[in-house]
């Protein structure tokens, strides 16, 4: 979908030259790329943009200056998109701790339509690190458009994936896609759009990077129009102490500075759009470990109304502080769905983490599909040796072929790090597909992490593509005290399996708990079980409770020399950070995996609730589209109303006078067996059509050749025709008369009906 999105824009490009502009010159198409073959990727976009949804060519005209146009015959299927050109962008950025509030402004015109008709538009919103969509506002003189979540219906459930793509969907894992429909040219449209973004932390440092690259061709042509550009940035560390600003990628001004918090501003015309990504990093000067927790009282519209706390652990400036000796065994699933990129983007990973581990860390391999393939029957040690054959190793076993079977190589790996003393078990699970035993899989750890007086084996699970169920390994990667990652997008498997396996080889403290029970008349905390501390990350905890929380708390846990450790934890009140927003996401997910474990209705009615609430997109809720006519709203309050046509579409209805357009459903899933089983490599899903759409895909061509039958289309087709066809339809014309007339013999002459 995505390349098919970037050929519309293409097209749409080069459609746009038919626009004249007066003595301003037309807006020139964007440069290829400097290698020789254009990406089939290139024309995505790489900040908020807005397109025209072109299906008849013969409409593309400027509004304000119309032109002669030579007459256009067909029309474009698929359509093609022309790029909107903008007039005003502003984007506001709240930061806290880990998350990121990125709310985009900005006004587009449809510069590209004759003012006597309309079409379609599409907004492309592409967001940063898991991003996450919270709604869409569109403004038009005569009609608004606003995003909504409501609650999954019975008959919804079977119907979300055959909504039409066209209304909306993800092309990528980060890049969304909703359409406006029916807006008349030169038209302004205003638009608001929000999202969250996970901020990165590394190495002490965080970085927060917002897509906010602009091409050439959404600068409005003409000189004299101004561009107003204005970034805001406001940035609550939560620590409550002072922080250093590292990079910043443009120009803002410092407009506001207290403790652990900072505001920065630029305002500004400018000659052309924004070339660079907003990029934005810094760290909090810390040289111990040390953590806080927040505390806040639910609003009165909260439908839960326990107290809420967040919880922080930071490893500080642990450079010089040891992390623990691990014994790792590495889980890669070889089945014949990771055949190609997949398998070796998988294997260049691996053979990485291989060359980052210690010479006193043992490690092993186990491949799997339907049967399970072992490097070494027991732990070796990390030597250059045992690197070089496992590399050999898997150089000749990784050959993507057969199912898929998880349960097999992962209680081998438990068995294998059942006697671990002086490290840290460590199972590093990788798979693109889901199966059919999977809440049996999380029973059977459930009970290998009984025993708590050791360390149990971490588990640690990376997700490729669409068709895992990553719900499972989240749930997995809980169980076992690890952390789960993915790439839903196939081209970061390498990075983000990397981050993840850096993340699992740099921990500093296993084993925590917070003893806060006693003083609670109740607690629920997400995630339930408490992962270990990495140099490569913070430890976060969100919940809710009942009861006074204590004054003071600690923190306790095991040191890599396994000495006991404690931190004492700063509470405080949260006077102006969203407590609950900042955590919203993290406990959708940790309760929706719960949800999917045991199959439990009130816990989804719960994510259901928490995600209206929120705006966080659950696999419960789906989002849709309101449409406010205000003329209409005019005519009624008149007395005018009139008696509007019921809509027949399955994906349009009318709520309250508004009209509502269904979107697709948003979320990941719970895993697709069937594709697993027929080792379908995620990207290459292909959807049959349903009956309806056949039927509606056979009438549409018997509409397209229907169309072809007036005089020009006719003469056109026919002056298109090689000699060699020509022949072939005059000689089955003849015959076809020939036919006909044998017909009118039979049934007249010879039947003796003379009249």
């Amino acid at each position: 979908m995505a390349e098919d999105f970037s050929k519309a824009v293409d097209d749409g490009l080069k459609l746009s030259k038919r626009i004249y502009f007066g003595k301003d010159k037309a807006v020139a198409p964007p440069k290829p790329p400097p290698s020789m073959v254009r990406s089939a990727t290139a024309l995505l976009p790489t900040a908020p943009m807005v397109y025209a949804v072109i299906d008849d060519p013969g409409i593309v005209d400027n509004p304000d200056i119309p032109s002669y146009q030579p007459h256009v015959y067909g029309r474009c299927d698929p359509p093609a998109l022309i790029p909107l050109q903008m007039n005003a962008i502003e984007m506001e950025t709240e930061c806290y701790l880990d998350t990121a509030f990125v709310t985009i402004s900005g006004t587009w015109r449809l510069h590209c339509v004759m003012g006597s008709r309309s079409c379609d538009c599409r907004v492309a919103i592409p967001m940063g690190h898991q991003g996450s969509l919270l709604g869409v506002e569109v403004s038009l003189p005569t009609k608004s458009y606003s995003t909504q979540l409501a609650i999954l219906e019975a008959d919804d459930d079977g119907n979300q994936n055959s909504t039409p793509p066209l209304n909306g969907g993800f092309l990528k894992p980060n890049l969304c896609i909703l359409t406006i429909p029916q807006i008349d040219g030169g038209s302004n449209l205003s638009i608001k759009i929000r999202w969250s973004q996970k901020i990165v932390y590394s190495k002490g440092q965080f970085s927060l990077n917002v897509p906010f690259t602009f091409p050439d061709f959404v600068n409005p042509a003409g000189k004299r129009i101004s561009k107003r550009e204005k970034i805001q940035l406001n940035l609550d560390a939560v620590t409550g102490s002072g922080f250093l600003c590292k990079t910043i990628s443009h120009p803002l001004k410092e407009v506001r500075r207290h403790a652990g918090s900072m505001g920065f501003l630029s305002d500004s015309e400018v000659n052309s759009w924004s070339k660079l990504d907003f990029s934005f990093s810094y760290s909090v000067s810390s040289s111990h470990m040390n953590g806080s927790v927040l505390l806040q009282s639910a609003s009165v519209h909260d439908f839960d109304q326990r107290e809420m706390f967040f919880m922080y652990l930071s490893p500080g400036e642990i450079q010089s502080k040891k992390v623990f000796k691990k014994d790792i065994v590495f889980i890669v699933d070889i089945s014949g769905s990771m055949r190609g990129k997949l398998i070796d983007d998988t294997k260049n990973a691996l053979l990485a983490a291989l060359s980052k581990l210690n010479p006193e860390d043992s490690f092993t391999i186990i491949a799997f599909n339907g049967e399970s393939y072992l490097f070494s029957k027991s732990m070796e040690l990390a030597s250059k040796d045992a690197v070089e054959r496992a590399t050999e190793w898997i150089n000749m076993n990784f050959i993507a072929g057969g199912g898929t079977n998880i349960s097999r190589p992962l209680n081998t790996a438990i068995e294998l790090l059942s006697n671990a003393k002086s490290s840290v078990p460590i199972i590093f699970l990788v798979t693109d597909g889901s199966v059919e035993d999977e809440r049996q899989i999380c029973a059977t750890v459930k009970n290998h992490m009984i025993n708590e007086k050791s360390i149990c084996p971490r588990i640690y699970t990376f997700g490729i593509g669409p068709f895992c169920n990553h719900y499972f390994l989240q749930m997995l990667a809980m169980l076992g005290r690890g952390q789960y990652d993915a790439a839903m997008d196939v081209d970061l498997i390498e990075p983000r399996m990397l981050t993840l396996f850096d993340k699992a080889s740099s921990l500093i403290l296993a084993n925590i708990k917070m003893d806060i029970l006693e003083d609670l008349d109740e607690l629920e905390v997400y995630p339930s079980h408490i992962p270990d501390l990495s140099s490569e990350g913070l430890l976060i905890l969100s919940g809710r409770y009942k009861g006074k929380f204590p004054e003071k708390l600690q923190v306790k846990g095991i040191l890599a020399d396994f000495s006991n450790f404690a931190v004492d934890m700063k509470i405080q009140k949260a006077k102006d950070i969203p407590v609950q927003r900042i955590s919203a996401r993290d406990q959708i997910e940790n309760l929706t995996s719960q949800a999917w474990l045991s199959e439990n209705k009130q816990l989804e009615q719960k994510v259901a609730k928490l995600s209206l609430q929120t705006g966080f997109i659950s696999e419960y809720t789906r989002m849709v589209i309101l449409e406010n006519d205000h003329l209409k709203k005019i005519k009624e309050s008149a007395g005018t109303k009139e008696v509007s046509k019921k809509s027949h579409s399955q994906y349009e209805a009318n709520v309250q006078g508004q009209r509502m357009i269904l979107l697709p459903h948003l979320g990941i899933g719970f895993g697709n067996l069937t594709a697993t089983a027929e080792n379908t490599p995620p990207g290459s899903e292909t959807k049959l059509p349903e009956v309806a759409e056949i039927f509606k895909v056979a009438t549409n061509c018997c509409e397209t050749l229907c169309s072809y039958c007036c005089c020009m289309c006719f003469i056109q087709c026919c002056s298109r025709i090689n000699n060699q066809c020509a022949t072939a339809l005059t000689q089955l014309c003849i015959g076809l008369g020939c036919f006909g007339c044998l017909t009118c013999c039979s049934e007249i002459c010879c039947s003796g009906n003379q009249s």
